[in-house]
C-alpha cells in the first residue's frame, strides 16, 4: 500500500519509519539540527510549496529521505491506519 505526502509524492508503508509532526518536534535543538544537516546533504524532498505540516522519515532502496508534507503528521497516520484495517498487514501501534 502507498501512502500519498502531497502535491505527487507516494511511498510505499514499507519504506516509512516515521511519521512526525514538524511543529512538535521542531522545539527540540537536535531535531532542528538534524533536519538542517539531512537538508544540507540533500536527504531532504519538499513535496510541495505550501506550509509543512509534517515529515515522514523513510528508507527507499535503503538510501534514507525526509519528505516536507503540507499535511498534518495525525492525517497521514489515519490513512496509514486505513490502509492497515483494509491490509491487515502491518502494525502501526
Amino acid at each position: 500500500m502507498f501512502l500519498h505526502l502531497g502535491g505527487d509524492t507516494v511511498v510505499n508503508l514499507k519504506d516509512v519509519i516515521a511519521i512526525m509532526d514538524l511543529d512538535v518536534t521542531s522545539i527540540s535543538k537536535i531535531t532542528r539540527e538534524f533536519l538542517t544537516v539531512a537538508e544540507e546533504e540533500r536527504f531532504v524532498v519538499n513535496v510541495s510549496e505550501d506550509l509543512p505540516k509534517s515529515y515522514v522519515l523513510a528508507e527507499i532502496d535503503h538510501k534514507s529521505k525526509i519528505f516536507v508534507s503540507p499535511i498534518s503528521s495525525a492525517t497521514l497516520l489515519k490513512r496509514a491506519r486505513g490502509f492497515h484495517n483494509m491490509a491487515g498487514s502491518f502494525d502501526l501501534e
